[in-house]
């Protein structure tokens, strides 16, 4: 039986190895990225997969988010696995068509929207799994509700610390939701991977990055790190880093966070 694979963020970096990695028989892939020739090319490297289509969304757009959500909807009756692995940084502060900041929106609304609108499909495609990409730097993630979008003091990695333990958070509470349901939901550090999601850092940092590419993951391993949540077993709720589970902050242990974050969520989306 084919399995049916979402991956978003999937024409560069770690998106675009796991969709390399499982682009095999017994896999029908579905490649979500915001550039259509490049997801046009991507899909030809795939093409030891069953079935490979591509559909184009930008991620710091609920209209987008809405329009990719049902264009799924309508090409496929069963999703075994979302894969929400799209995100990006921003060295200054910016708002989107939604009057939101663009970390935020573009690393946790995007995702959480859409997996919001495809949880009941997940659902009855059970067993099934969603899988959120967070970072390390979740550790280092604060919450306020009163400025989520970092008004006073934005700073880029602020922004990234925040939208990445917003991913834990919601992936936590997502599992509690679906608890027997056959759904299980997991979130993941990749690695320090050398990707291009910095290459909008700051001017003055970029000297540094170059420098801790030399000495961090290939994209390929971060790849693998996530392929290895589509193809093992997994303890839903879990944060994983370095293929094992791992406690992620204190905070993001918090039930009582995670379900605010979520109904404030639902709120800035237009969910109710």
């Amino acid at each position: 039986m084919t399995r049916t694979v979402v991956i978003t963020g999937a024409t560069s970096g770690i998106g675009l190895e796991a969709a390399k990695q499982l682009a095999r028989p017994g896999t029908s892939l579905a490649l979500v990225a915001r550039r259509p020739a490049v997801l046009a090319d991507v899909a030809r490297q795939c093409s030891g997969a069953d079935d490979v289509r591509t559909f184009v969304t930008d991620f710091s757009s609920q209209a987008s988010v809405r329009t990719l959500a049902d264009d799924l909807l309508a090409a496929y009756e069963q999703i075994d696995v979302l894969a929400l692995n799209a995100g990006g940084v921003f060295a200054e502060r910016q708002i989107n068509g939604d009057g939101i900041e663009m970390t935020f929106a573009t690393n946790h609304l995007g995702p959480f929207l859409l997996a919001e609108l495809l949880k009941h499909r997940m659902v009855t495609s059970a067993p099934s799994r969603i899988i959120l990409t967070s970072s390390i730097g979740h550790y280092r993630g604060t919450l306020d509700f009163t400025d989520l979008g970092f008004e006073q003091n934005y700073a880029i990695m602020k922004a990234y610390g925040r939208s990445k333990l917003a991913n834990v958070l919601y992936g936590r509470h997502l599992a509690r939701e679906l608890a027997g349901t056959g759904v299980e939901v997991v979130s993941f550090h990749p690695g320090g991977v050398a990707t291009n999601i910095w290459d909008d850092a700051p001017r003055w940092a970029k000297p540094f990055l170059a420098l801790g590419k030399l000495f961090m993951d290939s994209p390929a391993t971060g790849g693998s790190r996530l392929v290895r949540l589509v193809d093992q077993p997994v303890e839903s709720g879990a944060y994983y880093s370095d293929n094992q589970v791992t406690e992620p902050s204190r905070i993001a242990l918090n039930a009582s966070v995670g379900n605010r974050l979520v109904e404030v969520s639902r709120h800035l989306v237009g969910l109710g």
